[in-house]
């Protein structure tokens, strides 16, 4: 999959996007991330990507012509693609949009800043303004470089196992059960014996019944939306049972 995220700040991206599981990746030629300064596509004399807001108001407006003309530059004859636009008005980033994200063989993200972008540009390329969440950020950056990692470990050969993914948090439908690692024993805290037991059939029993618990207790609303078997479904109401009495 190829990624062309359209910034001011492109540096400010690289970092998060060369290390780790998806520099290996890239380096592979799994991925294929680019960076692109708007500022190299500005006819301004001193690079200027923004201007005052028609009708007043604070702050200042990313302009139509160094955008549309570095997204020209980068997108040039290809179909194949969908346009992107950091925006906390945007549809909010969740598992199930990653994974419609992933399908698509080529994503180009535009990155505002200031106080957004010219609305012009969103009505010409835009395909898709997508949010990371109910909150306001200073550019798009940031969450450009969450949307490249969130749907970069579907890819296939990103991750190590391509299964790896299917059982981790949210995408299971649950919140993921907690984890150890060695030593056994910590400062007086144990791992829990099933763990250590190698009893498979036990592990994956307890995991599932933690992912509840902890889904139950944080995210109640996801464990409305799943469906259960009638053992697990026992298993809730008992937690209910434990919450009710707390309570009383």
């Amino acid at each position: 999959m190829r990624f062309d995220i359209l910034s001011v700040f492109p540096e400010m991206i690289r970092p998060a996007l060369t290390e780790s599981i998806l520099g290996r990746a890239c380096s592979k030629g799994i991925l294929e991330i680019n960076l692109h300064n708007i500022r190299d596509y500005t006819t301004d004399k001193h690079r200027r990507t923004d201007d005052t807001p028609y009708g007043g108001g604070w702050g200042m407006v990313m302009t139509c012509q160094p955008i549309i003309d570095c997204h020209k530059a980068v997108v040039g004859e290809d179909k194949d693609l969908l346009t992107v636009y950091m925006s906390p008005s945007g549809k909010v980033l969740n598992q199930k949009l990653a994974m419609k994200l992933a399908k698509q063989k080529r994503i180009v993200i535009i990155c505002g800043h200031y106080e957004g972008i010219d609305q012009r540009i969103i009505d010409s390329i835009v395909d898709e303004e997508i949010s990371i969440g109910d909150y306001v950020l200073t550019g798009g950056e940031m969450p450009a470089a969450i949307l490249v990692d969130c749907v970069s470990r579907l890819i296939p050969g990103v991750l190590p196992d391509e299964e790896c993914h299917e059982d981790e948090s949210i995408e299971s439908g649950l919140l993921e059960y907690p984890q150890y690692t060695k030593p056994s024993e910590y400062a007086g805290m144990k791992v829990p014996e099933v763990l250590l037991s190698g009893n498979h059939a036990n592990i994956n029993k307890w995991r599932r019944q933690k992912s509840i618990e902890k889904t139950f207790k944080v995210r109640r609303d996801l464990i409305r939306k799943k469906r259960f078997s009638e053992e697990e479904k026992k298993y809730i109401e008992s937690l209910k049972e434990i919450q009710k009495t707390k309570i009383e």
